[in-house]
């Protein structure tokens, strides 16, 4: 994690929120919010102290004496409200996002939308923590299990998905009876500020939901202490294992989605023009900065002569600001992203890869200051090329060929990752085949970006992710709860003894 920059003194400064209040934060390590189209400084972010974590922390620790014993229903209404407002200020959510973020204004609509989603799984927390009953399991005794949570829980969350991803975290932990810290990324906090100021309004507790910002230090700082129960994180595989382990040997539950390189199978049988379309798209969009994208595509016999193809249509996407009309691909991140981008670019070229397309300084009229990289594109990319062995996260395709479906699987299963992967085709057998012996835990059909609706948890899997337990769907009511197991028996004036029994049977 780097260091905090030289900041911008006049910039609206990022609070802290500490027990329902926003505190503006007594620390000296401040970092700017950068627009990426135009490096306008938006607002100051402060690095927190470890006071100010322990002072939000404590805020949690408190308020959930009282919150875990609210009545589910009571908790279930706040997040109706919750997406009630959220829909109605979606289009201010998403223009705070890309201004701070970068992406387009629809890709920042769907970005709070996905997150809105879980919203609204949270708002049935009703139907979802429910324990089970087995009746007379023997002479008169009843088993069942409770689902009760855990107590003080926290999130650590990316810059590329400032709504969505905090969206995914809070609501399910508060709506499941726990209080929550969340940490979100320092590049892009006001998105997400937003967020915990409708949450606030929708009727979460002083003290339920708190917030801290920072970088490693605020990491590690929620990774040991001792009064968290559980971290949810989103984030690079480095910080991820970092996390894991250090918050794992900390005693804590842990779930950490991490990083990914995606890939597609395109059959020859594919449907061409919808099957460009979709892969280019889900290449290419939010800049390439998703840990879903599909950034390396493996094409099956004669499908290996669509390279030009993918090229100009790769080709034809605008690049520009978020908020210019028609735009395709906005600016990365930062500067720093930027040059990382580039420098792979680089290394693709050095390593033996072709450059079909290069994106490299692409001309931005009005946004010459921009972070931007254009859709660029390598064919014959092989496994020990950098650009395939490391997470780009830009917009830059890897394209490779295969003989055969088989060998294709077999490609995509000697790669570590598992986050996502996809096939096209219109071949039934074909497409089975594929979801049976692929090793990746989410897995599309001619959908390039399979990540499922709340019903269903984020599954990734192999060294894209850490912990048994996924963010929302069943899986995450699990990891925010601790069953507990009740063996009961009540006995009346009519209950026969039959002495002392000192065996293990409960007949």
């Amino acid at each position: 994690m780097n260091a905090p920059a030289p900041v911008a003194a006049l910039a609206p400064t990022v609070k802290l929120l500490i027990g329902g209040e926003f505190v503006e934060s007594k620390t000296t390590e401040w970092r700017n919010v950068v627009n990426p189209a135009t490096q306008e400084v938006l607002a100051r972010v402060p690095f927190a102290t470890p006071d100010e974590i322990d002072a939000a922390v404590a805020s949690a620790k408190d308020a959930f004496k009282t919150w875990r014993k609210t009545a589910i229903g009571a908790r279930s209404r706040i997040f109706l409200k919750y997406q009630q407002l959220i829909r109605e200020n979606i289009a201010e959510l998403a223009a705070i996002l890309t201004a701070e973020q970068g992406k387009t204004l629809p890709d920042a609509e769907g970005d709070v939308f996905r997150g809105l989603e879980v919203v609204e799984h949270a708002a049935g927390i009703g139907n979802l923590q429910l324990g089970e009953l087995a009746n007379n399991v023997a002479g008169g005794v009843d088993t069942y299990t409770l689902l009760q949570p855990l107590g003080v829980t926290a999130g650590i969350t990316p810059f590329n998905f400032p709504a969505m991803i905090p969206l995914w975290m809070f609501p399910m932990a508060i709506a499941t009876g726990n209080t929550f810290v969340l940490k979100p990324s320092e590049q892009d906090p006001m998105v997400t500020m937003r967020l915990v100021e409708l949450a606030l309004e929708a009727g979460i507790p002083p003290g339920v939901l708190n917030v801290v910002h920072g970088g490693e230090a605020a990491v590690n700082a929620i990774c040991d202490h001792k009064d968290i129960k559980a971290i949810s994180f989103v984030g690079s595989t480095k910080v991820g294992t970092h996390v894991y382990n250090r918050a794992s040997l900390a005693g804590k539950r842990v779930q950490c989605m991490m990083g990914a390189k995606n890939h597609a199978i395109v059959l020859p049988d594919a449907n061409k023009e919808q099957t460009l379309n979709a892969i280019v798209g889900a290449t290419f969009g939010a800049a390439g900065q998703r840990c879903m994208a599909l950034s390396v595509v493996v094409l099956v016999g004669e499908a290996r002569n669509w390279v030009a193809d993918f090229v100009e249509k790769a080709r034809t996407l605008k690049v520009s600001a978020g908020i210019e009309k028609g735009t395709d691909v906005g600016p990365v991140v930062s500067a720093a992203a930027r040059a990382r981008v580039e420098g792979l670019i680089e290394r693709g070229v050095a390593d033996g890869a072709t450059l079909e397309l290069d994106g490299r300084n692409p001309r931005v009229s009005g946004y010459e200051k921009g972070n931007f990289v254009g859709p660029t594109v390598f064919s014959g990319v092989k496994p020990g090329m950098a650009i395939y062995d490391q997470e780009i996260f830009g917009p830059v395709a890897c394209l490779t060929g295969a003989e055969t479906l088989d060998e294709a699987i077999a490609f995509i299963n000697a790669n570590p990752n598992g986050n996502g992967t996809a096939i096209f085709t219109q071949s039934g057998a074909a497409a089975r085949r594929f979801q049976e012996e692929i090793d990746v835990g989410q897995v599309g059909i001619n959908v390039p970006i399979p990540v499922p609706v709340p019903l269903f948890s984020f599954s990734g899997s192999r060294a894209s992710k850490l912990g048994d337990l996924g963010p929302y769907g069943k899986q995450v009511v699990l990891f925010y709860t601790q069953t507990k197991t009740v063996t009961a028996r009540w006995f009346d004036d009519s209950t026969t003894s039959h002495g002392v029994n000192t065996t293990i049977s409960l007949k």
